[in-house]
Order: C-alpha cells, then sequence, then structure tokens
C-alpha cells in the first residue's frame, strides 16, 4: 500500500513537471505564432527608436501646470487633498514621440496606391 502510495505520487509529481514542461514549449510556440507576421528589426534600430522616444519624453514640458487636470477631494477633519491628476496634454506627448520616431524612417510607397495609379494611368 505504500509503495502504491509513493509510485503514485511520483507519477503525479512527474506529469506536474511534464505540463510544466509543455506549458512552456506552449508559450514559447504560442510567441512564435503572434511574431509570424511582424516585421524584423534590428538591435540597433531598436535601441535609436529608445532613444528616439526618450528624447521626446524628456523634450516634453512636465512643469506646465496647464497640461495637467486636477480633481480635488476634501478629508472629513477640511484638509483638501488630490485625489487625480490627468494628463491633458497626452496628444501632444504622443505627436513629439511619433515626429521623433518617424524621423528615423522614409515612408515606403503603398502598393496599393501603385497599381491604382497604375491602371487609371492608362484609362485616360
Amino acid at each position: 500500500m505504500e509503495n502504491n502510495k509513493e509510485l503514485l505520487e511520483a507519477t503525479v509529481k512527474g506529469l506536474q513537471e511534464k505540463i510544466q514542461s509543455l506549458q512552456t514549449d506552449l508559450n514559447e510556440k504560442q510567441k512564435e505564432l503572434e511574431d509570424v507576421n511582424k516585421p524584423e528589426i534590428e538591435a540597433w534600430m531598436f535601441d535609436e527608436i529608445h532613444s528616439l522616444v526618450e528624447e521626446g519624453v524628456e523634450g516634453f514640458n512636465f512643469d506646465n501646470p496647464d497640461n495637467y487636470e486636477f480633481e480635488f477631494g476634501m478629508e472629513y477633519d477640511g484638509k483638501v487633498h488630490v485625489e487625480s491628476v490627468g494628463l491633458q496634454a497626452a496628444y501632444e506627448l504622443t505627436e513629439q514621440i511619433v515626429n521623433n520616431v518617424c524621423k528615423l524612417f522614409k515612408e515606403a510607397d503603398c502598393p496599393e496606391e501603385e497599381l491604382e495609379a497604375n491602371s487609371s494611368f492608362g484609362n485616360d
């Protein structure tokens, strides 16, 4: 009886390890599947984008109080406190970051636009 219990415990432990290993493999393959149609980016390009995003964030004026919306609350003892702070200039921050990143690339021609241009060119 004791041998049977030990055997079952060992089997359960072995199966749990196998499940964990299979789950890790599944997660890796799901990540590969998600990435299969993504364009590849080289490390230097990723570093360059990272630097440009940093520049965009660092160039934003976080000290300007007009960039924020404050919601105030009052404590029971009459003290006023800030309940939340919302960034109102998110668009400007995003625009600054996107403009910096766009400087790194040139815009490619869209194949659909080329096809439309070529097909309408001969129809005049």
